[in-house]
């Protein structure tokens, strides 16, 4: 196979189509996350964006959009907004070669799709991730949810009716293009980062921009959908991400830190289930992670991996050999080293900078020391 690397705005018409066609071919490729429309708009932010494109007798049988760092690492691109990621191919082949053959010292993924079985399953461990996916339409979804939980959502129809008494009806905005409400919705995320002590994504230019180049979208495939949750006017929750088609995966969950005691965020979702049909929607995929707030209303369930595919050959030997040292810290830390590693990894995709990472990591050993003092006196 030849081999191709290029800026995701030089790809061509034909190769869009040739991509386009990939994806329509795999369910497990369905997402706004793994299209040439998603790499697109992070090139439109990103010039470190890439996509490594393979022929064979000229024809496009691969791709993957991806970034690089300096050690030959290949990330995917957008991470850590790209949740779920691919090579996304139209028949298998040897990945190990094509990333040789590429410049690729190793791929390192944390929401791999392989749906053709290229990546071998040794290559990674299994996780989660959840889907609210509809079939026969919202009632019967909500339905079977209550089935499965009558005392959880019995309590959450205490709750609902509870805020109609005292605050006033509860108004779903579906789409919402209020730049107010977007704008609420990022600061309360980037409050709730500070407060739990996770790395700011959303502080860096290329994130803020690429969010606010979909959320001011209006044509083409790829679009920002924001859905909000307003009482007598006030925001008091929402959600904000990527749609393309009937398929939506939101990055922002966000709720007014004034309604914890509502579960104002579970009562979201359920509006939320209830206005898919009105947005086009069949697909609300709430990606992997925060399994107690997610598991309960996705009846579905998409496998992804993480882990690290190097490079066949020499061109893999320097990746070789940090997974080994991951793994040696590994067997001695336990947990801890890839809560570590998942931290710097994700300090590292953001922060495009060596003193942006250096603050980070700086950020993220003091927090570390704010809660351990905090748990050890209380």
């Amino acid at each position: 196979m030849d081999v191709e690397i290029l800026h995701p705005t030089a790809l061509e018409a034909g190769d869009i189509v040739s991509w386009r066609h990939m994806i329509a071919a795999q369910p497990a490729f369905a997402s706004p996350l793994m299209g040439p429309e998603f790499a697109q708009a992070v090139g439109a932010v990103r010039p470190d964006a890439r996509v490594a494109i393979w022929r064979r007798d000229g024809r496009a049988v691969g791709f993957l959009a991806h970034h690089l760092w300096p050690s030959g690492l290949a990330r995917p691109i957008g991470a850590p907004l790209s949740d779920y990621h691919a090579l996304v191919a139209g028949e298998p082949f040897d990945a190990r070669a094509a990333l040789a053959a590429a410049g690729l010292g190793a791929l390192r993924f944390r929401g791999l799709v392989d749906p053709l079985g290229m990546f071998g399953d040794g290559t990674h461990t299994v996780h989660e991730a959840y889907v609210i996916a509809l079939e026969d339409g919202p009632d019967a979804y909500l339905e079977a949810l209550r089935a499965q939980s009558a005392k959880r959502f019995k309590n959450y129809r205490r709750l609902e009716h509870k805020i109609e008494r005292e605050l006033g009806p509860l108004i779903v905005g579906a789409p919402d293009h209020d730049q107010a409400a977007f704008d609420q919705i990022i600061a309360w995320k980037r409050e709730q980062l500070a407060r739990t002590g996770m790395h700011d994504f959303l502080a860096p230019a290329w994130t803020s921009q690429l969010m606010r180049n979909l959320f001011v979208a209006r044509e083409g495939d790829l679009q920002g959908l924001m859905i909000t949750l307003r009482i007598d006017g006030r925001l008091v929750a929402g959600h904000f991400g990527v749609r393309q088609g009937a398929v939506y995966h939101p990055w922002i969950a966000s709720t007014d830190p004034e309604m914890g005691a509502y579960s104002i965020g579970q009562i979201f979702l359920i509006k939320a289930i209830a206005a898919m049909p009105d947005l086009g929607l069949t697909t609300y995929d709430l990606g992997p992670g925060h399994d107690h707030y997610k598991a309960p209303y996705a009846l579905q369930r998409r496998r992804i991996g993480e882990g690290t595919l190097t490079a066949a050959g020499p061109s893999g030997w320097r990746a070789r050999l940090g997974e080994g040292a991951w793994r040696m810290a590994g067997a001695s830390g336990g947990p801890l080293v890839g809560r570590v590693r998942r931290r710097f990894e994700t300090i590292s995709d953001v922060e495009l900078t060596l003193g942006g990472r250096v603050r980070g990591m700086a950020v993220a050993v003091a927090s570390k020391a704010r809660r351990s003092g905090a748990a050890s006196e209380g």
